[in-house]
């Protein structure tokens, strides 16, 4: 027994010896050729990553507009061994690439150590200054990045890419069709990486860059904190332009805070106000409680549950019918449409108008909107609701409601990729959306600030106080919203504006009615769309 242990304890010994002088020398004697060798590894699992799909925007033409694509960039790096001097090499790269100078000696120190990147996405000029200086130990080699040539248009849309996954808006969704598959080793055998398929889009990259010019300036003049556009084609639910302000540039995202890079188009909801009137006048026609020539008489106010509600403008307006409530904007006369409705039927068309519902649009984070007030039953909550205070809605969801009226009765699917539209069927018929079209053409005839020579346009403001969450009730802020299509009977678009805490004038029609105008006309004239009006 004593034996057998012996020869065992000899054997692991010399076998461990053995292991032990080879380890020493590939360590020591062969070690630059591993260093090399893990170096190669390092860039062949880089090789290994596919390449992303590119993002394209379209025009009036079908052509295809690049707006996320693949670039490089130059890429700043070390061999620390071969480095003379590492104090001056140090010094002269701190003040070229504007490093400072002891994180350059922390990475460039280590002799031992076979490659150091020292600076990612270096600009061109610092590329060819480093260049020109031909440091020993010190080399530029490229790098591919994801690259937005328009820089900030359509930022929140688009998203971004960080850590080769897509962050955010169309990155984020189609990132399954856009990041490919990486390739992969077996054996000696490289499986090479397949590439990221491409998308288009139904964004109009002219439409686009009109809108947020448009938003800019309006946004500047009333001193606001932020704005929305959102345009849309009204038969088919094709996005043509998606602005927000303020925006970001993708190429730069690192240093800003998250909050920047959410999109209140879909991923915020808020009280609409009077632009809801006319959902709310569509379903009284829809069900036969009103037609446009049914009467009341107004007071000026009316109260319930012992709280009064009044006309914006303080007015009383007398007997009047029902075509003159959008025109005027008679929050009396809403709230009797919506006490002709009853809350469970008005509650139940709301939701088949989709408020309480996400719209599906390919976007991601997107929430439903808060019907909650009229479940308790409440005549007050019904009357609120009727005019778009106390419910909540996201801006998407808004338009494609409205949509409903523009489109003959029919609800489409908002949708960014393009060939993917979907009609999800009949919400009120074509003669209650015609009816309430008239209406909504009488409000904008009314406004000379958007209304557009030759062309019926159809539209409705909507004023709301923002809430405070902490007091309750409401605050002095404002967010300013009109909802529009044009020619309005068989419209050619259909668009959101929306502006928030702006400064000076305190109704939708002084504010954003003159930037829909300004938009509409574009949008007219780009696809050269014959008047409907002598």
């Amino acid at each position: 027994m004593g034996i057998r242990f012996s020869l065992i304890f000899i054997i692991f010994t010399l076998v461990y010896a053995v292991l032990l002088a080879n380890f020493y020398h590939l360590q020591l004697n062969r070690g630059d050729y591993f260093m090399v060798r893990a170096e190669a590894h390092r860039r062949l699992a880089f090789d290994l990553e596919p390449e992303r799909g590119n993002i394209f925007f379209t025009d009036k033409n079908k052509a295809s507009v690049p707006v996320a694509v693949k670039k490089y960039y130059p890429l700043i790096f070390a061999v620390p061994k071969n480095i003379v001097n590492i104090n001056e090499t140090a010094s002269i790269l701190a003040k070229v690439l504007n490093i400072e100078e002891k994180k350059i000696l922390s990475r460039i120190s280590n002799k031992k150590d076979p490659y150091e990147i020292i600076l990612r996405k270096a600009s061109l000029e610092q590329a060819q200054e480093i260049q020109k200086l031909n440091l020993k130990g010190i080399g530029i080699s490229q790098e591919p990045y994801r690259f937005y040539p328009n820089e900030r248009l359509a930022s929140h849309l688009l998203g971004f890419v960080s850590e080769n996954s897509g962050r955010y808006g169309i990155e984020s969704f189609y990132n399954h069709i856009l990041k490919g598959e990486p390739g992969v080793i077996l054996g000696e055998k490289i499986v090479p990486p397949k590439k990221g398929e491409d998308i288009y889009l139904t964004i109009d990259r002219n439409i686009q860059a009109a809108a947020e010019k448009i938003l800019g300036d309006a946004v500047a003049k009333h001193k606001a904190e932020s704005g929305m556009i959102i345009v849309m084609n009204p038969k088919n639910g094709e996005i043509l332009a998606m602005s927000f302000l303020p925006n970001f540039d993708p190429n730069n995202f690192g240093e800003l805070e998250v909050k920047n890079f959410l999109n209140p188009a879909v991923q915020s909801v808020y009280e609409p106000g009077s632009v809801l009137k006319p959902i709310t006048m569509a379903i009284g026609i829809e069900t036969g409680k009103i037609t446009p020539y049914t009467e009341f008489v107004d007071k000026g106010y009316v109260t319930l549950n012992n709280r009064t509600i009044r006309n914006w403008d303080f007015r009383a307006y007398g007997k009047t019918d029902m075509s003159k409530i959008i025109e005027k904007s008679i929050n009396t006369g809403i709230v009797f449409v919506a006490q002709q409705i009853g809350k469970s039927v008005f509650y139940d068309y709301l939701k088949n108008f989709g408020l309480n519902k996400k719209t599906g649009i390919d976007l991601p984070g997107e929430v439903t909107g808060n019907l909650r007030t009229l479940r308790d039953g409440r005549d007050i909550n019904l009357a609120t609701a009727s005019f778009g205070q106390g419910i909540a809605v996201t801006p998407i969801r808004l338009l494609t409601a409205i949509n409903v009226i523009a489109n003959n009765g029919l609800m489409v699917k908002p949708h960014l990729l393009a060939g993917n539209q979907e009609c999800l069927g009949r919400v009120i018929s074509e003669e209650t959306s015609r009816q309430v079209t008239e209406m909504m053409i009488a409000k904008v005839d009314e406004i000379r600030s958007a209304q557009i020579s030759g062309y019926s346009v159809a539209g409705k403001t909507g004023t709301a106080q923002i809430p405070d969450f902490q007091k309750g009730g409401y605050t002095d802020e404002l967010i300013h919203t009109f909802v529009g299509f044009a020619p309005a009977y068989n419209p050619r678009f259909i668009a959101l504006i929306r502006m928030d805490k702006g400064k000076g004038p305190i109704f939708a029609s002084q504010t954003i009615m003159p930037a829909f105008r300004e938009l509409a006309q574009f949008i007219l004239n780009y696809y050269e769309v014959s008047p409907d009006r002598l």
